[in-house]
């Protein structure tokens, strides 16, 4: 079989990190703004609607945490970012915090200099091919040409995938998401290989979703999550901020606060210790960050909790169609589980 493969970058690249210029608080404050790295486009995660203004699970992230310190979840400057540049956009300090489907892995969090601050989606590499092609498994791409955005996780796990099952194939170099993905319709590949999420949210942006399909294999684990830049005492209190602004979405939904309560909950100590530290009633939680005592609730209060967010933007009502799976609570049998707030 002489087949193409099309690999999108949405999980990627190499760094030569160096000197790293990390963000911190009074940075973000000073200015008034939160500079957020996020993908050039991936519909549900990072994309602008038709007025420009950006929407997505990412791009909720990103305003939760503007919420939190700002006081305002449209106090956001999205800067699109590619697999290559992403990572430089963020050791340079042009960006605060990097919210762009991005996995967690050893050498990212050991070697560049950088610090993830937590996994806000759980998923894994696949594979999609136009349904008349005919292929039912990974398998069955033996001796194909990969089309393949350099520099990614998505290309270094092909090429394991392809190597333990004994099966060849012969890369060919795309620069970006969208260039891969205008190959793959203008049939110079047949088949996508990134993230499962990012293959789901590709196909529902095509004029006609049901004539391609995705296969069955994941190939890799890749969590997905926000990361900020290591540095000095500021940059430490930073990470712990988006860190517990996300843990903050995670256990509001276990904890029974959403937007639509979140108000009302905050306004007076109820039965429940935790919901009250993670509200400011009780305790001192953000203080301990440099915020107010409301941050949390601002948090919530810009978009939601976790599973709002989720299904509002790629859920299973959504064109993107995701179920909860391992990002289900772990009360539901999913991965989320936070530290306790106290």
């Amino acid at each position: 079989m002489k087949k193409t493969v099309l690999i999108g970058a949405l999980t990627a690249g190499g760094l030569a990190a160096g000197m790293a210029s990390a963000a911190s608080l009074s940075d973000v404050q000073s200015r008034g703004t939160l500079n957020c790295g996020v993908s050039t486009g991936l519909v549900g995660f990072s994309a602008p609607d038709a007025n420009g203004n950006w929407q997505g699970f990412d791009v909720a992230l990103c305003r939760a945490v503007a919420a939190a310190v700002l006081g305002d979840p449209n106090a956001v400057e999205f800067v699109p970012t590619t697999g290559k540049t992403r990572f430089t956009s963020l050791a340079s300090g042009e960006i605060d915090l990097l919210a762009r489907n991005t996995t967690w892995t050893f050498s990212r969090d050991t070697d560049l200099g950088f610090e993830f601050t937590g996994i806000n989606y759980y998923d894994g590499q696949g594979f999609m091919v136009p349904t008349n092609l005919g292929v039912t498994s990974a398998l069955d791409l033996d001796g194909a040409t990969v089309c393949v955005q350099t520099g990614t996780t998505t290309e270094l796990n092909l090429a394991d995938f392809f190597r333990a099952n004994n099966i060849s194939y012969e890369p060919v170099p795309v620069e970006t998401n969208a260039e891969g993905q205008q190959q793959y319709l203008a049939g110079a590949c047949d088949a996508y290989t990134t993230d499962a999420s990012g293959l789901a949210a590709t196909r529902a942006a095509f004029e006609n979703p049901g004539d391609h399909v995705i296969l069955p294999e994941i190939i890799s684990k890749e969590p997905l999550g926000p990361l900020v830049t290591e540095g000095d005492s500021d940059a430490s209190q930073w990470g712990d901020i988006v860190r517990w602004t996300l843990n903050a979405l995670i256990a509001a939904e276990e904890l029974g606060i959403n937007s639509t309560n979140v108000a009302d909950m905050a306004s007076s100590a109820g039965d429940n210790p935790e919901v009250n530290r993670l509200l400011g009633t009780e305790g001192n939680l953000g203080e301990m960050i440099g915020l107010s005592n409301d941050w949390a609730v601002q948090a919530i209060s810009a978009g939601g909790n976790y599973g709002e967010l989720f299904e509002r933007n790629i859920g299973e009502n959504t064109p993107i169609g995701l179920a909860r799976g391992l990002n289900a609570l772990w009360t539901d049998g999913g991965l989320l589980y936070t530290p306790p707030f106290r």
